[in-house]
């Protein structure tokens, strides 16, 4: 909705990850040179890790993305709590190969497989995503796949991603062998609040951003406070500071905005949660008393009601924009117009 209105191409905060929009943080540039080391290196494991929103998938698209396909050919498996057969057909899979049969069958097959490609001048890369939340049975099978050897090649690679939890899994007494051929590894953290800026700033510049709305300096320290430099947390206070500006007719993003707006969406959060949970279920103890719970009905009601007022005011500048479009483009729009014109009277 916003795009339009600040004339850009593109909306720049989306959440979903877009290795288009991938930052060279020091962080993320560091990352990708343990990745480039361990691709160079041509065997093992590579790994990689950090907390939820830090842009893990954004930094494996990229790597992707810099692959030559003539020389790699490669998988992305993003898991559940797959078992380790189920792990070895999801490669199999991933590769175009047959996954039905026996366990015996499909190994021969991707044996075969990793054979015919390393002649072909061609490198195997398994991209695991999401890793914690593999058993440690599928781990120790991605560990007996890169057992395949021809010569002194290895012809297939891994590269786990995976969140903190996946570094403490690694430490467990069962994956020794898995640990020992770990050839790079590295986790990612928060951007720094200089690095929060340019984070902002480079994603707005992708989609034509020519300074409206324009954000203050104290604006952009605030952001980094609001967020802790958690890339994803920036995406969403971003994406509501733009739509916020909109609704304001405003064309300045100040400290005062951001707060206002954060603390609007936490109130959203807490919101939702306080609607699907009781209060007995929240704190672990019944309620203290009916004056408690009325106390808490307020707060509750408050809060609503400054939604209420938040969404009112989004639908009614969304049809003071149609309405001012349906009289931009046509004289015989103009009767719809005017309809829409009186639904705000």
């Amino acid at each position: 909705m916003y795009e339009a209105h600040f004339k850009l191409t593109g909306k720049p905060f989306q959440l979903s990850p877009n290795p288009r929009f991938y930052f060279a943080s020091r962080g993320h540039e560091k990352a990708m040179a343990y990745l480039q080391y361990g691709l160079h290196q041509g065997e093992g494991f590579i790994v990689v890790t950090g907390d939820i929103g830090m842009g893990k998938t954004t930094l494996i698209g990229h790597l992707l993305g810099q692959l030559d396909p003539a020389h790699y050919i490669t998988t992305k498996l993003v898991t559940t709590q797959l078992e380790a057969d189920d792990m070895l057909r999801m490669v199999a899979v991933g590769f175009g190969l047959d996954p039905t049969g026996d366990k015996s069958t499909i190994l021969v097959n991707f044996e075969r497989f990793l054979l015919e490609n390393q002649r072909n001048g061609k490198r195997v890369l398994v991209l695991v995503d999401e890793a914690q939340n593999l058993p440690l049975r599928s781990l120790e099978e991605l560990r007996m796949l890169s057992n395949f050897q021809s010569s002194d090649i290895a012809p297939v690679q891994f590269c786990l991603v995976g969140q903190p939890q996946f570094r403490r899994m690694m430490e467990s007494k069962d994956l020794v062998q898995l640990r020992q051929r770990v050839i790079a590894s590295h986790h990612l953290g928060p951007l720094s609040a200089d690095e929060t800026r340019s984070y902002i700033e480079h994603r707005l510049r992708l989609v034509n951003w020519q300074s409206d709305p324009r954000f203050t300096d104290s604006a952009h320290l605030r952001i980094h406070a609001r967020t802790d430099g958690v890339p994803r947390r920036v995406n969403l206070l971003c994406d509501r500071l733009l739509l916020g500006a909109m609704l304001e007719e405003s064309h300045e993003i100040t400290d005062a905005f951001v707060d206002s707006v954060a603390t609007e969406m936490s109130i959203e959060t807490a919101s939702a949660v306080a609607d699907i949970e009781p209060t007995s279920a929240r704190t672990g103890a019944p309620d203290r008393s009916d004056r408690n719970g009325a106390t808490e009905f307020i707060q509750r009601l408050g809060r609503m009601e400054r939604l209420v007022v938040a969404h009112d005011k989004t639908i009614r500048r969304a049809i003071e924009l149609v309405a001012a479009y349906l009289e931009r483009t046509a004289p015989v729009k103009e009767e719809a117009a005017r309809s829409l014109t009186d639904v705000l009277k």
